[in-house]
């Protein structure tokens, strides 16, 4: 341990950090309240006040800042969806996500690792095609590699014949990274506090004040403010807040669950995921195997884990990656997947005039943090829907114009 670590450990004097002082009191009022101090508000708050100068901002939080699904993902980064709309969102975002760690001032660990998608059918082998053809015209590095390059890549995978489910090739995506999530969340709250942006944890959002069909404030457990624009950004309790606002989501929720290995030394570089057996799997820095699957199969407010989704998912864990089978699972947990019926997310305009939504995130809202909360922060700040979020308009699902990316995000990752 380094000598100067261990002397700060050990002292009883620390300096605060004056750009993460906690406002004490709420105001009456301010130019824009955030509900959900996840990455996605806080991403938002930093936008708001970094590139448009609105800092009268409030980002309200019933629980913890960057408690909810913030803390609950697996940290995936990557830009190879099906749609062109998907991809060019994702494009931008993973440039974000490069320069992240200078712009915050905060080391948010990202590592680029390369991201497969693996192929188990003729079917899924021509998916791939298709994704890499769609990426490829929008500058996205992604290609289709046969079996002996996934062996090649990554040899401690099982892609003998004798599987049972063989591995018939991969959608490889260079760029795949993963990032340390909490770090992220962080940055933006010091990046967004330090410019004036205030965040309120414990403050619950009870009720929406709306007059002649306009956003004029929120309710809270702790009064009553008063606000010139609202932005929802809340993640599985989406629907539950909407319907303050007066307006229903096409969104079911459902529990995601995942889980981590006891540490080991790095033996896998790559991230793998597998649509088919509807699981994935990356190495953090600290030697853990992040692991996790697909959504429940049923709706559920509930952050509660199961031991019906370990066996399934070690089943086929076991036999991508035989050497796990002497490594025990040290933690378990789940988030609230907001689901959308095209699984893509709902973000911009509301039917409430300068209430804004930020919602149906499903289990690729991480991904998205910087992306998200550059161009919601357009939003508000122009009150236009940013081109970039129009494919993604809540009212898409009026006119029937889907963007389905299930072809893409149909494992929980």
């Amino acid at each position: 341990m380094p000598l100067a670590l261990l002397k700060y450990g050990l002292s009883s004097k620390h300096p605060e950090d004056p750009h993460l002082r906690w406002a004490p009191e709420l105001k009456k009022s301010y130019d824009v309240v955030i509900i959900g101090a996840g990455g996605h508000g806080l991403a938002t708050a930093y936008y708001l006040a970094a590139k448009h100068g609105i800092t009268n901002v409030a980002v309200l939080d019933r629980g913890w800042l960057a408690g909810g699904n913030t803390a609950r993902n697996t940290t995936i980064v990557r830009a190879n969806y099906l749609t062109p709309e998907g991809v060019a969102f994702y494009k931008e975002s993973v440039e974000l996500f490069r320069t992240l760690s200078v712009e915050l001032d905060i080391n948010i660990m990202y590592s680029e690792r390369g991201h497969f998608t693996l192929a188990h059918t003729d079917a899924a082998m021509r998916t791939a095609r298709w994704r890499a053809e769609v990426n490829k015209h929008l500058g996205v590095d992604s290609e289709v590699i046969d079996a002996a390059g996934v062996a090649r890549i990554c040899p401690v995978m099982n892609v003998s014949d004798e599987a049972r489910y063989p591995v018939l090739g991969a959608l490889y995506h260079p760029p795949g990274a993963i990032a340390r999530h909490d770090a992220v969340a962080w940055g933006y709250a010091k990046e967004a506090m330090r410019r004036g942006v205030e965040v309120h944890t414990q403050t619950e959002v009870t009720g929406l004040l709306i007059e002649n069909g306009r956003v004029k404030g929120v309710e809270t457990n702790r009064g009553t403010i008063h606000a010139g624009k609202v932005v929802q950004a809340v993640a599985g309790a989406s629907s539950r807040v909407a319907k303050m606002a007066g307006f229903k989501l096409p969104i079911k929720t459902i529990p995601l669950q995942a889980c981590v290995s006891e540490p080991v030394k790095p033996i896998l570089d790559q991230i793998v995921v597998s649509g088919s057996l509807h699981v994935y799997i990356s190495q953090s820095a600290r030697g853990e195997m992040v692991m996790g699957g697909a959504t429940d199969p049923y709706g559920l407010y509930s952050t509660r884990s199961t031991l019906d989704f370990k066996e399934g998912l070690m089943g086929h864990m076991l036999e991508l990656f035989p050497f796990m089978g002497e490594l025990r699972i040290l933690r378990q947990w789940a988030g609230m997947a907001d689901m959308t019926p095209d699984f893509s997310p709902v973000m911009g305009l509301t039917p409430v005039e300068n209430y804004y939504i930020d919602s149906g995130w499903g289990t690729w809202g991480f991904k998205a943090t910087p992306v998200c909360g550059n161009r919601m922060a357009e939003c508000v700040a122009t009150g236009r829907q940013p081109d970039l979020l129009k494919p993604f308009a809540f009212d898409r699902f009026r006119t029937f114009d889907l963007v389905g990316e299930k072809g893409a995000a149909s494992v929980g990752h």
